[in-house]
C-alpha cells in the first residue's frame, strides 16, 4: 500500500506537470492572437519555472533503488589528528543536521562518543522522511578539511578528515540472515557531554558483527533491551547495504575509504584557508561559499553525486 501511494502521487504529480503546459501553451497563443504582451510574458515566466520543477521530477525519479525511499542511519567517524579531527566531525555532523532541517527531515540521535578536549570521536543519527536514503547514500567516504586550526596557539594550517557512513534503515519484509555466533555484544556507559543522551547505568550497547567486523553502538535510550533493538536494527541496515555495495560491484573502494581516514581517499575537499572552496573530487562539483556549505548548502553535490553514480552504472 505504501508503494502504491507514492506511485499515485508521482503520477498525480506528473499529470498535474502536463497540464499545467497545457494551460501555458494556450494562454500564448490566445496572447498570440489577440496582441496581448502581458499574458505571453507571464505564461513564459510560467513555463520557465515549470521547466526547472519537471528538471526536479526527473532527478527524483532516479531514486529507485530498493531502499532509496527509505529513512537512513548516518555515522561520522573522526579519523587520526586527535581534537582536530574530532572538531571535524562534529562540524560534518552539524552540516548534514542543518540540511535536513532545511528540507524537512526529521532527525534522532542515537549515540555519541565526545572528544576529549572538543568535538566528537563517533556519533550516529537516524535521519527520517521520504527517500533519505537515496539522497544521502553517496556521502559515505572520507570528507577532508583544511583550516588554520583554531587550537594551534602558532596558527598553523591542519588538515583533518572523517569519515561518513551512510545505510538504510529496513523493515521486516527484507531478510537479513545474522547468526548469534557472530556476534559480540558489550553494554558500556555512554559518555556523551551531557542531558538527555547521556545515560546513568551501564544500558549503552555495541554490537560487533564478527565476520565482517561491523561495529554499531547505541544510547539513545535508558532501557538497556531498547538500545540493543536498535542496535540489531542498525546492524541489519548496515550488512544490508554492504550487500547492495556487492550488487553493484563497489564494495572494496568502500571499505578502502572506510578503513584508511586519510590521504588519497577522500571523496570531497573542504578548503577554509588560504581561500575557500569545497570540492567533490568524484563529480567536479566546487564552491566558493565553503560556510554556507558547511551550514547544510550541500543538495547540488547530492544531486550531483546521484547523476554521476548512475551515469557510472548504466555504463557498458
Amino acid at each position: 500500500m505504501r508503494e502504491r501511494t507514492q506511485l499515485e502521487q508521482q503520477i498525480a504529480s506528473l499529470n498535474a506537470l502536463q497540464t499545467e503546459m497545457e494551460d501555458c501553451v494556450d494562454l500564448i497563443e490566445m496572447g498570440e492572437e489577440e496582441g496581448d504582451d502581458a499574458i505571453v510574458q507571464e505564461a513564459e515566466t510560467t513555463l520557465f519555472g515549470l521547466k526547472e520543477r519537471c528538471a526536479k521530477r526527473e532527478l527524483e525519479s532516479l531514486l529507485s533503488g530498493e531502499a532509496d525511499s527509505n529513512d537512513c542511519y548516518l555515522q561520522v567517524n573522526a579519523g587520526a589528528g586527535g581534537t582536530e579531527a574530532q572538531d571535524w566531525a562534529e562540524m560534518l555532523l552539524r552540516m548534514y543536521t542543518r540540511w535536513c532541517d532545511a528540507t524537512g527531515y526529521k532527525v534522532e540521535w542515537l549515540e555519541e562518543s565526545a572528544g576529549e578536549e572538543a568535538g566528537l570521536k563517533s556519533a550516529t543519527i537516524t535521519i527520517k522522511g521520504h527517500n533519505a536514503y537515496g539522497w544521502l547514500k553517496h556521502e559515505s567516504g572520507v570528507h577532508r578539511l583544511v583550516r588554520i586550526s583554531p587550537y594551534d596557539s602558532a596558527d598553523r594550517r591542519h588538515t583533518s578528515f572523517s569519515s561518513i557512513w551512510v545505510s538504510p534503515v529496513i523493515d521486516d519484509t527484507i531478510d537479513v540472515d545474522i547468526q548469534e555466533k557472530d556476534l559480540k555484544i558489550d553494554t558500556y556507559r555512554a559518555s556523551g557531554a551531557g542531558g538527555q543522551h547521556v545515560n546513568k547505568t551501564d544500558s549503552a550497547i555495541r554490537i560487533t558483527h564478527i565476520p565482517t567486523n561491523t561495529v554499531v553502538q547505541c544510547q539513545n535510550d535508558r532501557s538497556q533491551h531498547k538500545n540493543r533493538a536498535t542496535a540489531m536494527s542498525m546492524l541489519r541496515a548496515r550488512l544490508y547495504e554492504l550487500e547492495l555495495q556487492k550488487r553493484e560491484a563497489e564494495k572494496n573502494a568502500l571499505e578502502e575509504t572506510k578503513t584508511d581516514i586519510g590521504w588519497g581517499h577522500q571523496i570531497r575537499s573542504y578548503v577554509l584557508q588560504p581561500y575557500q572552496m569545497v570540492k567533490d573530487l568524484r563529480t567536479g562539483v566546487e564552491k566558493g561559499n565553503a560556510q554556507a556549505v558547511l551550514d547544510g548548502d550541500i543538495q547540488d553535490y547530492l544531486e550531483a553525486s546521484l547523476a554521476h553514480r548512475l551515469d557510472q552504472r548504466d555504463r557498458p
